[in-house]
């Protein structure tokens, strides 16, 4: 499932960078955390990969 809006995208990179390792758990807030608890490494990959240049900052509700 790809990301709704580039802040989906950036959120998901960051979780992802903690899930693999390479930046601390602890540095997560907000969504990033909330998507590092309840996401697959698998799942995260596939929001953080999505292309962002015709993504809305944020997602509308």
């Amino acid at each position: 499932m790809p990301a709704k809006s580039k802040a989906q995208q950036r959120a998901a990179g960051a979780a992802l960078s903690a899930k693999r390792g390479e930046t601390k758990v602890g540095d997560l807030v907000g969504a990033s955390k909330e998507m590092y608890d309840s996401m697959t490494e698998k799942e995260l990959e596939d929001y953080a990969a999505t292309e962002h240049d015709d993504l809305p900052e944020k997602k509308d509700d």
